[in-house]
């Protein structure tokens, strides 16, 4: 997707049969249940042999695998022209595997095998999408700012050969290839230091990202967000001596006038400090993250292009780093966002909203029918949800389409309520909202109503708030390391085609 720096991706071919030659350095993964006698079994599939089978399976009980769920078994099969085979746990057998325990195998899978450089695989004969894409993900690793002294030594993962003797198993898999690289895409933006991705930056990589596919691409310097109003931009970025931008990504891909319009909205916070309202040291590094949101919806709006949906998206990302200064808003300042309405900024760390507000309004500027927007918005959200789970808030009945179909692909997003007492609290003595509330609870929700009063009537529109989520700080799992997961690309990729085949 990205001749930019950052994570390669692998090779996909598929097979109907399995290859007999030229694969000696390659490792076979299979996927294996617990039987009736608690012992591993391969699932049956029509690439092995009943020699091999007996064979992983001897030596599977030989070795006291179970076949556990992501549980990993390294072993020889001397009948196949493989160097090893990688048993991968399924647990008990099943008749239908949710996609996202197959992807989670398969993320395992991939990272257990550093430095294999082709594996082949039966897991997708059960699920072929799901397959490529945990294979792909999990063998992710951002190395860009390694020195040759600590830099891996050992290949990554150059080629994947999926075997499948479904119909159109070759344009499912290169979807496949295409849904991962575009999360991947996402995960390098995320993972690239704030040092080396700063707004002027950003907008760079989101023109050349945009560029290599045919979008027309739209920036907007600090002199131009000035002159146009976007006083949310504007004031968080005026702290910075890393002036803010706005890029606006449009692809055109409608087929008829009927077709359904889409607009996004991603924050691209590329640091942040809090500002005046500077958050503690302990973990502030981890704001590298704060861009999530602008990350998976430029690397969405790309991938619709190169999945040629039927289907008009205009993606609208402002830019900033939120940093203190002499120059710096200071809580109790007042600002005009773009379209007029005006802030009480109360707590400087509160940014990401002020940003989004700006974005909102343009975005309905263009007369979408649906608004889909992403950020790391609130630290209320890892207290409501934890880690993994992103809060979707919005119209209720589009919220739910999006939280549903973000549980279908495994990015498992939970409706959320926006009650309108909560506007209450957004009460302001001098202007006309004030960008935090008197109160800590809801913390989440707040920050949805604050968004609500700038989306256009008549704009059906969900919020996925992914602070934590957007970024793992804990042990790999999965198909997810750690830092940058691109979270929320899949989903929002899901409503994109979601909306375009079914309005």
């Amino acid at each position: 997707m990205s001749s930019q720096p950052g994570y390669q991706s692998p090779a996909v071919t598929v097979s109907a049969t399995l290859p007999k030659r030229g694969v000696g350095s390659a490792v076979l993964i299979v996927p294996v249940i617990t039987d009736e006698n608690d012992a591993a079994a391969v699932v049956a599939n029509p690439f092995l042999d009943a020699e091999a089978v007996g064979e992983i399976e001897v030596a599977l009980k030989a070795l006291g695998a179970k076949g556990g769920t992501e549980q990993v078994t390294r072993l020889v099969a001397p009948s196949l022209p493989m160097a090893s085979v990688l048993a991968v746990g399924l647990g008990k057998a099943r008749d239908d595997w949710s996609p996202d325990v197959i992807r989670r195998a398969a993320g395992v899978a991939a990272r257990s095998l550093s430095g294999t450089e082709a594996v082949v695989t039966t897991m997708s004969e059960i699920d072929l999408q799901a397959t490529v894409e945990g294979l792909m993900l999990g063998a992710y690793r951002f190395v860009d700012f390694r020195s040759a002294k600590t830099a891996p030594k050992e290949p990554a993962l150059a080629k994947i050969t999926v075997l499948s003797t479904s119909k159109g198993a070759k344009a499912t898999a290169a979807r496949a290839a295409d849904i991962a690289t575009a999360v991947a895409t996402a995960r390098d933006l995320v993972n690239t230091p704030p040092s080396h991705l700063f707004p002027d930056e950003f907008a760079k990589r989101a023109r050349a990202l945009g560029e290599s596919v045919g979008l027309t691409v739209e920036v907007l310097d600090d002199k131009a967000l000035a002159k146009n109003g976007y006083g949310g931009i504007v004031g968080v970025g005026q702290g910075s001596s890393r002036p803010p931008r706005l890029v606006r990504l449009t692809y055109r891909g409608a087929k008829s006038k009927k077709a359904k319009k889409v607009a996004l909205v991603g924050k691209g916070i590329t640091f942040d400090t809090g500002g005046i309202s500077i958050k503690p040291a302990a973990s502030m590094h981890h704001m590298t993250s704060d861009m999530g949101g602008a990350a998976a919806v430029i690397a969405t709006v790309v991938l619709a292009a190169k999945q040629q949906l039927p289907i008009d998206v205009v993606a609208t990302v402002p830019m900033a780093e939120n940093m203190p200064s002499a120059t710096a808003q200071r809580p109790g300042d007042v600002l005009t966002q773009y379209g007029g309405i005006t802030v009480e900024v109360l707590n400087t760390d509160a940014e990401g909203r002020l940003i989004l507000a700006d974005a909102i309004v343009r975005a309905c500027e263009d007369d979408p029918d649906y608004l889909i927007e992403t950020s790391t918005l609130t630290g209320a959200q890892t207290v409501a949800l934890g880690a993994r789970t992103p809060g979707v808030m919005g119209s209720d009945d589009f919220r739910d389409r999006v939280a549903d179909l973000s549980q279908e692909v495994g990015e498992n997003g939970w409706a959320m309520p926006l009650p309108d007492e909560l506007k209450d609290d957004l009460k302001s003595t001098v202007a006309d909202l004030a960008n935090i509330s008197s109160t800590r609870y809801a913390g989440m929700l707040v920050a949805g109503v604050f968004l609500r009063e700038f989306v256009a009537d008549g704009v059906q529109w969900a919020h996925i708030d992914i602070a934590a989520p957007a970024y793992n700080t804990s042990p790999a799992w999965g198909y997810t390391g750690k830092g940058g997961t691109g979270v929320p690309t899949r989903t929002m990729f899901a409503v994109l085609e979601d909306i375009a085949y079914n309005g």
